[in-house]
């Protein structure tokens, strides 16, 4: 019996993965995708999958059964063990990260070498693997490009600067151990800024200040922030996000010239992330008291990114700037969520 033709998402059960499944499942002809989590897959995105395996990325023996099963012609790796998280175990971070992202990329050498041709791989990165040394630096530089200041001070961003090299390396690997060039995988990542949602509550994440105080907000909560008012870091507006990843995954290969893109949408200060809140929710009480670890990591990312190969190569731009990230997305989306509430 032939296998059937499908995408695998692995993480599928966040917001990521939820906006992937729906645009997908939009798409002519509508592509079978299999989804792989360690949670049950939310009730509204079961109809729109093929399959969701409840499994870990770490099981080897579960990975393997997915090639007898499937032909994989593309693979969005979104599980991981996010930044906040991986600085209190970051043993397991690893664990998670890296061999998780090396056992999907052996999965997508072994498939590509059934199917004759690349598994492309599509990879979320981040602003984290960045590491400006000073706050003088930080405000000095010009907007950070993919290969600007690689020296990242958590385990989070330690994990996602190796596996793009992981991506790079295992491209090229087999391109070469191959006869025919275009067999093994097409790795293409994004390093993506700070990304704001409007329907996810916040979970403690390093960036995570700026939707904290519209959430607040929202619901009549004080908020302190844990970072200082000055603290200046790239955002982009969740549905973006999903838009870059799937543009990334639909551009010629041989429109490409590097395998890293950094995407980005607007920068700001907490204290005019602040600002923008109180003029939608004037009662809001918003205080500053930055927390040492956080603001620590925060004063490592640049205050801006160069996504110029990104609109170069496969033509990105993002759909929500400043005023409408916030005035059509954030603002309508998080007000009417409390209101319903």
């Amino acid at each position: 019996m032939s296998r059937q033709k499908v995408i695998l998402i692995t993480g599928a059960n966040g917001e990521v993965g939820h906006g992937l499944i729906e645009k997908l499942s939009q798409q002519t002809p509508r592509p079978r995708i299999v989804t792989l989590d360690i949670r049950n897959i939310a009730p509204a995105m079961q109809p729109l999958v093929e399959r969701h395996i409840v499994g870990d990325i770490l099981d080897t023996i579960l990975l393997s059964t997915l090639i007898n099963e499937y032909d994989i012609e593309a693979i969005y790796h979104l599980a991981a063990l996010l930044s906040t998280h991986s600085e209190f175990n970051p043993e397991a971070a690893h664990r998670v990260n890296v061999q998780g992202t090396i056992n999907l990329l052996h999965l997508a050498a072994e498939e590509g070498r059934l199917r004759g041709k690349p598994v492309r791989f599509l990879y979320p990165s981040s602003i984290a693997a960045y590491g400006v040394p000073t706050l003088e630096a930080k405000a000095a530089a010009h907007p950070a490009t993919e290969t600007d200041f690689p020296y990242p001070t958590t385990m989070y961003g330690c994990n996602k600067l190796y596996c793009e090299h992981l991506g790079r390396y295992y491209t090229f690997h087999y391109q070469q151990l191959s006869a025919a060039p275009s067999v093994g995988v097409d790795f293409r990542c994004v390093r993506f800024p700070g990304l704001i949602s409007a329907t996810t509550v916040p979970s403690g994440g390093t960036s995570d200040y700026g939707p904290e105080m519209l959430h607040a907000a929202a619901q009549g909560k004080p908020y302190a922030c844990f970072v200082r008012e000055d603290t200046t870091i790239p955002f982009m507006a969740m549905p973006d996000a999903v838009k870059s990843l799937l543009l990334l995954a639909e551009a010629p290969a041989e429109k490409l010239t590097q395998r890293v893109y950094n995407v980005t949408s607007f920068s700001l200060s907490a204290a005019d992330f602040a600002q923008r809140v109180k003029q939608a929710f004037p009662d809001a009480h918003i205080s500053f008291k930055p927390d040492k670890a956080r603001q620590g990591i925060v004063d490592t990312w640049p205050a801006d990114i160069d996504d110029s190969a990104a609109r170069k190569d496969w033509g990105w731009s993002p759909d929500y700037d400043i005023e409408r990230a916030f005035n059509e997305y954030l603002i309508p989306t998080i007000r009417q969520r409390y209101q319903n509430a």
